[in-house]
């Protein structure tokens, strides 16, 4: 009985023992960081645009009549002066004989009162006839004169309306879809749109931005917050819908003074070179636009960054050796970095690769920094700890 008891006592006392035993801490993850630092960054405004035509041309009817004929193929490139349409011309050119018939007979009927003048002025001379009827003679031919003046402009309003019945291009550029065809009455009165001519060797793009963020841009402008280009041009890149950049950038050539009352927007533009034609009228596009530096940014690797619904998160080393979740307000991505907006300060060091592997409180051990600096000591520390109270169970 005794034996019994003392092997339970022993039982118990090693049970005692080995609960008193602490798990063994786990190992810090090998991490590469960077250090968190205040730089000059590129004040990056990201906003939506759309492409325009740096000019646009309509192409209207200016004579009223039936279309005979295109003479352009839709879609390709014409140079200012090209015959584009051609509009029936028998009733215009009618009328252009009509008119030369009359300024003939004009013509002669004031060459006829010059002659009665001319036969006249002796005669009023020697008193063989009254002065009121030489008086009467010259007026006529006046009159004769001023008829033929007018009925040369009538000839002449003739000559042009029968030319517009070649519509012609009014500028270089690409010609679009043709409005009408073979056989529709066109208007003058109407106006008819034919086609439209649009120049796109250099193309716009058009912005809206807030006008509480221009304000503000403004205000940090003027506190030498944002260090603006010296010559104060201002580049803007776009991106396309596929998530390409577009290789060649643009500058800002038009801001509005005025604040659009119905969305609270200001206006800006932009000029882009287009020589491939990549840009292409009514698309829409993601411009970063460049408004200078910021002389205290913040900018983070993009690999550092986990992107989140309310923007994105990295993990940083706590005092403790332990990896910490921070979440971020992102800007704009620059040159494969993300500048922080906020959520981050200078000395803040980043964990930068092993992501997958890390969680909150997970101790870590910086093994380099991609910058070249040592790491800090509270990101050396962490491992000491572990290592003693792994020690210390054994």
């Amino acid at each position: 009985m005794n034996r019994l008891l003392i092997g339970l006592s022993a039982c118990f006392l090693l049970a005692a023992c080995s609960g008193a035993e602490e798990p063994p801490a786990p190992q810090a993850i090998p991490v590469k960081t960077v250090t968190v630092a205040n730089q000059a960054l590129p004040n990056v405004i990201e906003l939506p645009g759309r492409v325009e035509p740096i000019r646009v041309a309509e192409v209207r009817a200016r004579v009223t009549g039936i279309v005979q004929s295109r003479l352009y193929e839709e879609g390709s490139n014409v140079s200012a002066g090209k015959a584009l349409f051609r509009i029936d011309p028998r009733e215009l050119r009618a009328s252009y004989a009509q008119a030369q018939a009359s300024l003939e007979r004009a013509r002669a009927t004031a060459s006829n009162a010059r002659a009665v003048v001319e036969r006249y002025r002796p005669l009023v001379a020697e008193n063989a006839i009254s002065g009121q009827e030489y008086d009467a003679a010259l007026a006529a031919a006046r009159e004769a004169d001023a008829n033929v003046a007018q009925i040369r402009a009538q000839v002449e309003a003739a000559s042009l309306q029968l030319g517009y019945t070649t519509v012609t291009a009014p500028i270089s550029g690409r010609a679009g879809r043709a409005q009408v065809t073979e056989g529709a009455l066109v208007s003058q009165t109407e106006g008819t749109l034919l086609t439209r001519i649009e120049q796109i060797s250099s193309v716009y793009v058009s912005f809206a931005q807030s006008a509480s963020e221009v304000l503000a841009l403004r205000r940090a402008v003027a506190a030498g917050e944002i260090a603006l280009d010296e010559n104060d041009r201002i580049e803007v890149r776009l991106t396309f819908s596929d998530g390409t950049e577009y290789p060649i950038p643009g500058y800002i050539d038009f801001l509005a003074y005025t604040v659009d009352q119905e969305t609270g927007t200001v206006a800006l533009r932009a000029e882009f070179p287009n020589p491939s034609g990549l840009l292409l009228p009514g698309e829409f596009v993601r411009a970063q636009i460049f408004a200078g530096e910021v002389q205290q940014g913040i900018a983070v690797p993009q690999r550092a960054v986990t992107l989140t619904e309310d923007g994105g998160s990295v993990y940083v080393i706590d005092g403790k050796g332990q990896a910490a979740l921070r979440p971020i307000k992102l800007g704009a991505m620059v040159d494969g970095r993300w500048i922080v907006e906020s959520g981050l300060k200078a000395g803040d060091v980043v964990i930068v690769n092993n992501l997958q592997k890390i969680r909150p409180g997970a101790p870590v051990k910086a093994a380099n920094a991609p910058s070249g600096r040592k790491a800090p000591a509270a990101a050396a520390k962490p491992a000491a700890p572990a290592t003693a109270a792994s020690s210390e169970a054994r």
